[in-house]
Order: C-alpha cells, then structure tokens, then sequence
C-alpha cells in the first residue's frame, strides 16, 4: 500500500509563561526541579489551568452531565475534513459574525469541523501588534442565530482565533469590566440598533458553551501559528489534546493537513510574509 503523503500546517499558537489565560484563570507557571549540574538530567515542573494558549474546552466544562476530554474521539471527531473561513475583512472591535457571513465566503457541508479566523490573532501575545486588552476583552463574536446555525449544520466543533468562542461581552467579561461593557453597548446600538441586552439576553448566555457542549458541539480558542496560509479553503483538520480521563478542557496542538504540492505552494507564500519571534506568518 502507497504511504499518505501530507503536509501541515500548524494552526497553534506558541505557549510561554508569557501567554495569558481567559481571565481570572491560573496562567501557566514553571520551574526547574532538577539539573544536569549536579542531577544529571533537566525536569521542570508544571502548573497551569487547562484555559491557557490554543486549548480544546471539552464538554464537561459547561455541562455536568458532559464527557471529558477523553471521550472525544481522534476518528471521526477530531480529526476530519473542514474548513477554515477568514472574517478578517469585517471582524472589528465588539463587533458580531453570523453564519451568512460564514457561508458568503466558504461551502460549508453537514459534519465539518469550522475554523474562524476573525483576524483577531493579530494581538496574542506572541505577535508584532500584541495587545491582550484588545485580543481578550474586544474580539468580535456571534448570537444564538451562530449557534443554531452550528446545529443544523451538525458542526462536529469549532476553532477560532480569539479568547473566546463567545462574544466577550455574553461571558462574565461584561461584569468585570464596565467601561468596556458601556463601549460595547454604544457601538452595537450605533451599527445594529440593538445593544447587548438585546443581542445577549440573560437565555443566551454563553451561548457557544451552554448551548452547544451538550450535543456536544464543542470548540477551541487561541488559535493562531499559521492560520494566515489557509484562509478560506477546505482542509483535512486535526485537533490533538491530551487523552486526558476527567479533563473538562485540555491544552492542545491544532493542524491542517493538506497536499503535497499545496504544502509548497503555501510554504513559498510564507517565505513572502512577514515572520513572527516564534516563525509563524505574521497578517497582513
């Protein structure tokens, strides 16, 4: 039997003690325990919650009822076909996305895997523009129109480029942080002649996870690396957290997988972008 040749893309974002959890998560903290002067080997010591850089929020995160992250299988769930959509174009701060934008720009068929890209990743913490007020507390995101979308179309789960799935101001966000909240309010009313408490009713909060994990539709946040080479194109998408037992969320590696001669294509692409600290593609 001929092998299957591929190549890949990486979609994940560089992970440091630099990189910042969802709000009021632990961030992710290390240390040397031993040495090779004098123990003759390095360990470190790790601790972190499972909401810091590119990670995969499980089911049982929002649903009590929900698996763990072992539960998700590598066949069929994580790994398949799908496809990843550029929003760049439209996305702004506090702004809203929804699934005509989505299908205005890509065919997105029952059973996908969809990633987002609003552009947002421009401010992680690992790129030129870094800026996590921006990045965490202004992304854009969608309504309970999104989520229902995701349903009939039987999404298997969802990637996005951002802090959260959600908008920022459907989460606890807008509590915390009422000068923002007060912002959000005055665009939303100004673009869409609605504001946040009528675009997020109490019903919907939350909407990406309450709604979605029990089915389970599930998705990642932070996404990033080389997100940029494969805008708007129908990839084969691999999802790789750990195979952890109990886990409600976990820490992952996020890739595309294409053609041989598409993977050179793509690679001569990035040779003519800029390049981040960490050699990811830097938007344009």
């Amino acid at each position: 039997m001929k092998p299957v040749q591929f190549g890949i893309i990486d979609l994940t974002q560089p992970l440091s003690v630099l990189t910042p959890p969802w709000p009021t998560y632990e961030p992710l903290q290390l240390k040397f325990f031993k040495r090779l002067a004098p123990n003759g080997a390095n360990g470190q010591l790790l601790t972190t919650s499972n909401h810091v850089g590119t990670h995969l929020d499980g089911p049982l995160h929002f649903c009590t009822h929900g698996g763990d992250i072992a539960s998700l299988a590598l066949n069929g769930y994580l790994c398949g076909p799908g496809v990843v959509v550029d929003l760049s174009d439209i996305a702004e701060d506090y702004g809203l996305y929804s699934s005509a934008d989505i299908e205005a720009r890509v065919r997105v068929e029952v059973g996908d895997i969809l990633i987002i890209n609003t552009g947002y990743h421009r401010y992680a913490w690992d790129q030129p523009e870094a800026d996590e007020v921006r990045y965490m507390i202004r992304h854009p995101g969608p309504t309970i129109e999104f989520a229902r979308w995701c349903k009939q179309k039987k999404i298997k789960w969802i990637g996005v480029d951002a802090g959260s799935a959600d908008h920022p101001m459907n989460t606890k966000i807008r509590e915390w942080m009422p000068v923002e909240a007060k912002r959000a309010d005055a665009f939303l009313k100004s673009k869409y002649r609605r504001g946040l408490d009528e675009l997020f009713p109490p019903e919907d909060y939350q909407l990406m996870h309450v709604a979605l994990f029990p089915i389970p539709i599930v998705h990642a946040e932070n996404l990033g690396g080389d997100i940029d080479l494969v805008l708007n194109q129908r990839v084969t998408i691999g999802c790789f957290p750990w195979r952890f037992v109990g886990g409600e969320s976990s820490i992952c590696r996020i890739v595309a997988f294409v053609a041989p001669d598409e993977h050179r294509r793509l690679l001569l692409k990035k040779k003519r972008m800029g390049r981040t600290s960490y050699g990811d593609c830097v938007p344009a």
